[in-house]
């Protein structure tokens, strides 16, 4: 049987290590993290997650970012994981990227453990099947809130989300390390 379909582009594969590389980093520290964990504030002021009189859990926010920008939670730092792979996801592959109001911490460091993985396997999903032509092209990527004006290809794009995750995962280890060094 052939198929007249492009074979997906070397290149995805090499996002798609990248990304299962940083995630096996972040798998090294993700089973060992409690509540208490997630909501322990490295100093204070911490920006964290905290429920709102609906029971969700939304994280604290500023706009403009304050300069110097405050320490973070572990549970602050999975949501903002959630929210840009959200806002990435649904734009580059889905209905629409929700505001970031839409998107709440899931209250327990299992279901944010498990909204992360979906996250990723959902994401990797739709980059290791994508041609040369499609990393290259920016149709998925324009207009992706994250950057303001400027477009990004979709091969930017996954190159920023593993970036960003790396970023994101180092920051809740060196977390993890000062929690454990204070108690």
């Amino acid at each position: 049987m052939t198929t007249d379909a492009p074979a997906p582009s070397a290149r995805s594969a090499l996002l798609a290590g990248q990304l299962d590389l940083v995630w096996a980093l972040f798998e090294h520290h993700l089973p060992g993290l409690d509540f208490d964990d997630h909501l322990w504030e490295p100093a204070p002021g911490a920006w964290t997650v905290r429920p709102d009189g609906a029971g969700r859990w939304v994280p604290d926010w500023q706009m403009p970012e304050p300069d110097p920008v405050p320490t973070t939670s572990i549970g602050w730092l999975t949501w903002h994981i959630d929210y840009w792979w959200t806002v990435t996801h649904r734009h580059c592959f889905g209905d629409g990227a929700p505001a970031r109001e839409e998107i709440f911490w899931p209250g327990s460091a299992g279901a944010a453990a498990a909204r992360l993985r979906g996250l990723k396997d959902e994401w990797r999903a739709e980059l290791v099947k994508r041609t040369d032509d499609e990393l290259d092209a920016t149709e998925r990527t324009a207009g992706l809130p994250l950057f303001g004006d400027t477009v990004l290809t979709l091969a930017e794009t996954a190159s920023w989300v593993n970036f960003e995750l790396a970023k994101n995962v180092s920051e809740i280890g060196l977390t993890v390390r000062l929690r454990r060094a204070r108690t």
